[in-house]
């Protein structure tokens, strides 16, 4: 959908999840065994809880970009709830990490990704575009963590382009006769 570089560390995985559906066209990559491929999903039960998931983090990603949710859904903490985490500290150097416990079920790896990003700080950058037909999500790069829209040239320029269309509209037709 936009040409943003994707999320960094395990927040790709939760925002390619996250993109597996097009709002607009409707069109769901979980749909198809190419779509699934990439979070080891097989067809069914396994889709469907995958499906469930990707609405929760949507909502969270809007929640993020300070917007409302788009559906009614299970909370997030139900979903990642069953997904366990180890705490791994490296002989080495003695840094710790998460990790899960079985990395097989996608919830466990998009827990291990959420949590990982919480303690980094960088959770709250991924964001869902606020445009209702989009809800693309992306992770806000900007100094000030402000941006609004997956991308400028489409989301936003839709969205600039329709407030100014709404103004334009206000004024009436005074301003094109010359009357004031």
């Amino acid at each position: 959908m936009n040409d943003r570089a994707p999320a960094p560390g395990g927040l790709a995985l939760v925002q390619a999840l996250v993109n597996t559906l097009d709002l607009e066209t409707g069109a769901d990559a979980l749909d198809t065994s190419e779509g699934r491929a990439p979070f080891g999903l097989a067809p069914g039960a396994q889709t469907r809880a995958a499906q469930e998931l990707r609405e929760s983090l949507r909502v969270a990603c809007l929640a993020h970009a300070g917007h409302g949710p788009h559906a009614t859904v299970p909370t997030l903490t139900r979903l990642l709830a069953g997904a366990p985490l180890l705490v791994l500290v490296d002989a080495e150097d003695g840094s710790a990490s998460l990790a899960p416990a079985d990395p097989a079920p996608l919830v466990s790896r998009v827990a291990a990704a959420v949590a990982q990003a919480a303690a980094a700080g960088t959770w709250g950058r991924l964001k869902a575009c606020e445009a209702p037909d989009c809800h693309w999500a992306y992770y806000d790069r900007s100094p000030a963590g402000r941006s609004r829209w997956c991308a400028m040239g489409v989301c936003g320029a839709r969205a600039k382009m329709r407030a100014y269309r709404a103004r334009k509209g206000t004024k009436g037709t005074k301003g094109t006769t010359g009357e004031r």
